[in-house]
């Protein structure tokens, strides 16, 4: 996916509306999520669904466990990582022609989705809740019980304009658990990439990832991440280069491109195929989903915008936002506070902090607060 210059992607009827939001980019500081994108880059999805492309390659997230040495385990959990990039931030609106902005979740709204067992490697289910809206922050938990393996956390985007492109600048963590078949118990911290949104000016939006993230083991091991766009070690858009170790010691390297084939080295050994089919997540239908349910609460301004009837998406959008602005007031006056169903903030997570402590300070998130999964 990229721009094109020449800014066919914007409606013709869109093409006043795309300018004025474009002027207001240019004189925008601070973050940009509140600002109100015009109708026709809006996704008809919500970021709460989002998690879900954490394991649309259900086969690796079981495998995890499956490793027979700490080693062969993190790299594993390497491999499952980078075939998660694709699917989160190069094919998500695919059917859209371009990368779209995802509908702002409302507190409280829940995403439930399962991937069915397959092979014999049991059931992965998924619990998602936006449990904060200013700012905005989306929890979420994955588990395959039988497998062994589960992948807790929380993310939430600051977003800023520089030149002709959105910086976004993710924040929070997640932390994966992983029961080896051989017994015991290791946990992974996970940081997430920061990304450039390019192509904003022909409204024809794309995404490269940049800077560093890390994976950090309770065993030891550490994988850190760099990622490049054009120009940057195989010379193509979405290059990665990822070095695994172990304490001083380096054991490995891994390179090529995390929307395609990357290798061990430099070598023709293949490390993994990001070009594999993935699995969507399987989800209710929505007549049989609760009010707060993502697919059911946005139901018709998705409708809208899948439809090109933006008129009605925005009319439906703007109801939706003055019924949560009424509901915080109600709540302020009130001397109330929106309950969260699913997950309890802590300020401080004692396995976060000990995980943090072992990676180096640039690859570590800023904030060690939590929202831990009840169960």
């Amino acid at each position: 996916m990229s721009g094109n210059s020449s800014g066919a992607d914007v409606p013709q009827e869109q093409k006043a509306g795309w300018a004025s939001f474009l002027k207001s980019l240019a004189h925008m500081t601070g973050d940009l999520s509140s600002m109100t994108a015009p109708p026709f880059i809006l996704s008809p999805v919500s970021l709460t669904e989002f998690p879900a492309y954490w394991c649309e390659h259900p086969g690796l997230f079981a495998a995890i466990s499956e490793g027979s040495t700490p080693q062969e385990r993190m790299e594993r959990v390497l491999r499952w990582f980078i075939c998660t990039l694709k699917g989160q931030y190069t094919t998500r609106n695919e059917k859209m022609g371009s990368e779209k902005k995802p509908l702002n979740p409302v507190l409280g709204e829940v995403f439930y989705g399962v991937w069915p067992d397959q092979g014999g490697r049991g059931e992965t289910r998924l619990i998602v809740e936006q449990v904060s809206h200013h700012p905005p922050i989306t929890a979420y938990y994955i588990e395959n019980e039988k497998a062994g393996v589960a992948l807790q956390g929380h993310s939430g985007q600051k977003t800023s304009f520089t030149g002709t492109s959105i910086n976004v600048k993710q924040s929070g963590h997640a932390l994966l658990t992983v029961k080896p078949k051989s017994g015991g118990q290791e946990t992974y911290l996970i940081t997430l990439p920061k990304l450039r949104i390019e192509g904003i000016v022909w409204g024809s939006p794309y995404v490269e990832l940049t800077d560093s993230s890390a994976i950090q083991s309770s065993t030891g091991y550490t994988a850190a991440i760099d990622y490049k766009g054009k120009g940057y070690f195989t010379g193509k858009s979405h290059s990665f280069k990822a070095t695994l170790s172990h304490g001083s010691k380096t054991l490995q390297n891994y390179e090529g491109t995390w929307t395609g084939i990357s290798t061990v080295g430099k070598g023709p050994t293949v490390f993994l195929d990001s070009s594999s089919p993935k699995e969507e997540v399987t989800v209710q239908p929505v007549e049989q989903q609760g009010e707060w349910e993502s697919r059911r609460f946005w139901q018709k301004v998705a409708q809208g915008i899948r439809t090109g009837n933006y008129d009605e998406a925005a009319k439906e959008k703007t109801r939706i936002e003055n019924d949560q602005r009424q509901r915080r007031r109600d709540e302020v006056a009130e001397g109330t506070s929106w309950q969260l169903v699913h997950f309890t903030h802590v300020d401080s997570d004692p396995e976060y902090q000990k995980l943090s402590n072992m990676l180096h300070d640039k690859l570590t998130p800023a904030h060690e607060d939590a929202y831990i999964f009840k169960g």
